[in-house]
């Protein structure tokens, strides 16, 4: 009759745990959408200035007349900002739980391969959610152009900010490595997600999902790191 509670909670822990591991997977895939959509939108700047910023006009006019001036851009930040306080919401719930079962002296085997990927997905999730508030002051929020040291209109337009922010060999070199992270960052992230999500149940499956984890990492990561490295060596000017 003892043991009826302890199951009753154990059911419910787990219930909660796969809830925080949906939102973290459905969160995710809304974060892999928009790193397309931007990466694609970086990649303008091949075209030249003239087409970088009417890219970057028309996004701020995008839904109109049914939406106002900007409307579709609000949407978006407000849609991506609640997707990562539930993603690291949901992050931060799981670890704690994980360091809790470690404690627990009846654990009978060890996925060393699991561990170090966990390990790494945490601390990599930290080093991009720093970037992300860096990188939003740069080009967002406060527009930074650290290499003249204005800041919001006075920095220049949106092709004029990305590039003289990039000439600044130190923020390159921070851009890519953040890059590595992300890419590490999809390539786990997206067979978790598919395994939270059971599109992992044959071996086909498995094998499609780590394929599409590899996949994303290297499109969007190198698509990312080609525009700042096209600067640097002073293609693109």
């Amino acid at each position: 009759m003892t043991t009826r509670p302890a199951l009753v909670k154990g059911s419910r822990a787990v219930r909660s745990t796969i809830a925080l591991k949906m939102l973290m997977a459905v969160s995710g895939l809304i974060f892999v959408g928009y790193v397309l959509a931007h990466m694609y939108g970086n990649l303008k700047a091949f075209s030249g200035q003239e087409a970088f910023n009417d890219y970057a006009h028309h996004l701020r006019e995008l839904g109109e007349p049914l939406l106002p001036h900007e409307g579709f851009l609000w949407i978006a930040r407000v849609v991506l900002l609640l997707s990562l306080f539930v993603h690291v919401f949901c992050a931060i719930a799981l670890w704690r739980r994980a360091g809790r079962a470690r404690t627990t002296k009846y654990v009978v085997k060890k996925n060393k391969h699991s561990s170090f990927s966990s390990h790494w997905m945490r601390w990599g999730g930290i080093t991009l959610l720093l970037f992300i508030i860096w990188h939003l002051l740069n080009f967002t929020v406060g527009r930074i152009n650290v290499n003249t040291g204005e800041t919001g209109d006075a920095a220049g337009d949106p092709y004029t900010l990305m590039v003289q922010s990039f000439e600044v060999p130190w923020l390159t070199v921070i851009y890519l490595l953040a890059m590595v992270a992300l890419a590490l960052h999809l390539h786990h992230g997206t067979w978790s997600a598919a395994q939270t999500l059971g599109l992992t149940n044959n071996a086909t499956s498995r094998r499609n999902a780590k394929a599409i984890g590899t996949i994303l990492a290297v499109v969007v990561a190198g698509g990312f790191s080609l525009v700042p490295i096209f600067v640097l060596a002073g293609v693109i000017d």
